[in-house]
């Protein structure tokens, strides 16, 4: 198992940080390499990925979820398998450290040589900084799910 922390700060409140994070359709406009999302019900999502040729599809379920502070997920089918959390931290009223998590599990060699070059952590901060220029640039989220799952 391979893990990654990476944490950014963006100029908007941890509200709109973290209303914007739980649109998970919205994924594909600041992740690169996810070609869609499709949220089945309010914990399963359903993912689509090509990393450099590399397609995948997996289920992803919300294990934890409180507003303004905390999102985890596992993976549950498919050929991924990860889990992770991104929490929000309130800077002041107008900034937040968005915090990532992610451990992952590489299948296949090219998946493992990439991991050891430092790929998913780059792909990880790349994701992070893409996400501060799109809420940013909107300066609101694009919606926001408030529910609490535990």
């Amino acid at each position: 198992m391979s893990q990654v922390e990476e944490s950014i700060e963006v100029g908007v409140p941890v509200h709109t940080a973290y209303n914007q994070w739980t649109q998970f359709e919205t994924f594909p406009a600041f992740m690169d390499g996810v070609d869609r999302i499709e949220q089945r019900t309010d914990t399963l999502t359903h993912w689509v990925t090509n990393v450099h040729g590399v397609h995948r599809e997996f289920d992803a379920e919300i294990t934890e979820q409180i507003p303004d502070e905390r999102v985890a997920w596992t993976t549950v089918a498919g050929a991924a398998r990860q889990a992770g959390a991104v929490t929000f931290h309130r800077l002041d009223d107008g900034h937040t450290k968005v915090m990532l998590q992610l451990d992952f599990h590489p299948d296949s060699i090219t998946e493992k040589v990439g991991d050891k070059l430092g790929f998913v952590k780059r792909q990880t901060k790349g994701d992070l900084e893409r996400f501060k220029r799109f809420i940013e640039e909107r300066g609101q989220e694009t919606g926001g799910w408030r529910g609490v799952v535990s």
